[in-house]
């Protein structure tokens, strides 16, 4: 254990003896995993984080103890043992364990906890793997699995590394508030009831943005935090309540200084060489090739935009499509990589679903020869147009999105790429980064008749397209690219951020645009126009998903593996049972009145 502080109960750890140890008198402490009767002699493997020690009790019992005693040792107890290290015979040596080739011949053993075998739901170590209802609800008990160990362990170094390089870069960690105010950030809030206000909330916070940016307003200059987040929002695999982010801002900064800061921190957290660089993409150009704006690019399948050739063409469905202005997008799987039967293709529908998709169209290719799904409708020619498009030819299945709403042709191609990848094991080994950036400024509402921030209200136009902000010119401003920018590991955003505006009157515009008036916007962000009046240097910033980055570097697929404490999908506690009911007294205390059941 190196030069530890004196006072631990124990002299070492359960994975640190070895045979330069033999010899020496040692205390062990930890949780009881195994316990061995083998022909008269027996032994305990005592574990805790770092690995397990055999401890042998052959010379403890020969001195008048009873072995009945170990019958209290259930699996799962916290024992302390002291003893003598010394060499496993030749045929007990054990190759498995890093203190394979010692044990501790014990002396003196004391039960410090007895864990209750009859209740005990599940062993972490056990050979059956609890459900993962099971394990939440037991967290504390998850936790003592060395997956979960070297999950937090792997989150920790990640921290420091992280506040090692911004600090080396100049920047100042500065904790912000918890208890905020309410302020539009895409999701919904969790507010907070004040006592001392009554039927006033706080919120907490779903990022720091207005915070740091009032620190760039103060001179700070660089500021970075590993803050926590809050949002309520539907829950996915890598998606939580409350999570951490690696929140940053800079004073006089360029998005050239903003993406190379992300490169360092990607070399230094993921270990990529000192040569890297981020490959770039604009996003119209990776919603074009792949769908979306976070593309995995560890595999091919790029998209083909072929609306022009079905335009033409005699099937009537995607010629209607064409004919309306809408989309239809195309991916080939060539044979050398698969084949998909019937009910593959049939299944299809359903990946499409969720984004509004009816089906997915399709036909096989086989020596010349076209069968299956749209087959009647393709000709040689119209077979040779598709091929024009497409960087592999020959042999394979082309399939097909379709819709008059170009992004949901988009989403649904998209979905079944990603389908494809995961089905025929395409990605290659690695991490593949992209950083996206010229993101659209604005999005159009139909529905609400109305613009939103596509990032958030404080994000700037780029510089060079002011005159399109300031018109009233609709399609002027939905075609408006912003100074925001995302940087993408496989296929998850793991960042993102924009150069914000420093000008009162773009802000204002920002807010007009967005369609608030006058007085929602000092209600909202008073304190914050205000401080633009007062000397705003330009500057910029991102955030860096802390737990979706720990997720990739542990080659987990779920974010609740990374997190200690993590909710379910439906953002519950099982562990603690929450979210609950307040008593009485507290809803009293707090002066609104309770509506649940």
């Amino acid at each position: 254990m190196g030069n530890q502080l004196k006072g631990l109960l124990r002299t070492h750890h359960c994975g640190e003896l070895r045979k330069s140890h033999v010899g020496q008198q040692v205390v062990l402490c930890g949780w009881v995993n195994r316990y061995r009767n083998v022909g008269g002699l027996h032994f305990i493997d005592v574990r805790d984080k770092y690995g397990l020690t055999q401890l042998s009790f052959d010379e403890y019992f020969s001195k008048g103890k009873s072995p009945d005693e170990l019958k209290e040792y259930a699996l799962e107890s916290v024992l302390m043992a002291k003893g003598v290290v010394r060499e496993r015979p030749a045929t007990a040596l054990n190759a498995n364990m890093d203190t394979g080739e010692v044990e501790v011949s014990i002396t003196e053993i004391q039960l410090l906890s007895q864990a209750d075998k009859d209740t005990l739901p599940f062993l972490p170590h056990g050979q059956v793997e609890a459900t993962e209802d099971l394990r939440l609800k037991y967290r504390y008990l998850d936790i003592r699995a060395k997956r979960l160990q070297d999950m937090l362990a792997l989150r920790s170094t990640l921290a420091q590394k992280t506040r090692t390089a911004l600090i080396e870069e100049g920047f100042v960690e500065v904790e912000t508030p918890i208890l905020y105010k309410s302020t539009p950030e895409g999701a919904r809030d969790y507010v907070v009831p004040s006592r001392v206000h009554p039927g006033q909330v706080y919120a907490l916070p779903q990022s720091p943005q207005t915070l740091k940016q009032l620190l760039m307003i103060g001179g700070t200059d660089k500021y970075f935090q590993l803050c926590r987040c809050f949002r309520d929002e539907d829950l996915r695999a890598d998606r939580q309540p409350e999570f951490t982010q690696i929140d940053i801002e800079v004073s006089f900064a360029t998005q050239e200084y903003i993406r190379n800061l992300a490169e360092k921190m990607v070399r230094r957290l993921f270990g990529m060489p000192e040569d890297f660089t981020l490959p770039l993409m604009t996003y119209d150009e990776a919603v074009r090739l792949y769908g979306c704006d976070k593309p995995d690019v560890r595999f091919d399948l790029k998209h083909m935009n072929v609306t022009e050739i079905f335009a033409a063409s005699t099937f009537e469905t995607f010629a209607n499509i064409a004919k309306q202005k809408g989309l239809v997008k195309a991916i080939f799987l060539p044979a050398s990589v698969g084949a998909l039967t019937r009910k593959d293709l049939d299944e299809l529908t359903d990946v499409v679903k969720p984004y509004g998709g009816k089906g997915v169209a399709n036909f096989k290719v086989e020596n010349g020869q076209f069968t299956g799904g749209i087959a009647k409708f393709i000709t040689a020619d119209f077979h040779k147009k598709l091929e024009s498009l497409s960087p592999e030819k020959g042999n394979g299945v082309w399939l097909f999105c379709a819709d008059t709403n170009h992004d949901k042709a988009h989403a649904c191609l998209d979905a079944v790429r990603r389908h494809m990848g995961t089905k025929f094991k395409m990605h290659r080994p690695g991490f593949a980064f992209l950083w996206v950036y010229d993101f659209p400024l604005l999005e159009w509402s139909a529905e609400d008749n109305r613009f939103a921030a596509r990032h958030h209200p404080f994000t700037s136009p780029k510089s060079d397209r002011m005159e399109d902000f300031f018109s009233n010119d609709k399609e002027k401003l939905k075609a408006l690219p912003a100074e925001a920018y995302d940087l993408v590991c496989n296929g998850y955003e793991i960042g993102g951020g924009s150069i914000r505006i420093h000008n009162t009157k773009v802000q204002s515009r920002m807010f007009e645009v967005l369609g608030m008036t006058e007085e929602e916007t000092r209600y909202q962000f008073g304190f914050f126009i205000d401080a633009l009046k007062y000397g705003t240097p330009p500057h910029g910033g991102m955030a860096f998903g802390f737990d979706r980055i720990v997720m990739q570097i542990a080659g987990t697929d779920s974010i609740r593996d990374v997190i200690a404490f993590p909710k379910t999908t439906s953002a519950s506690d099982l562990m603690a049972g929450a979210p609950s009911r307040p008593s009485q007294a507290q809803t009293k205390e707090l002066h609104f009145t309770w509506l649940g059941k």
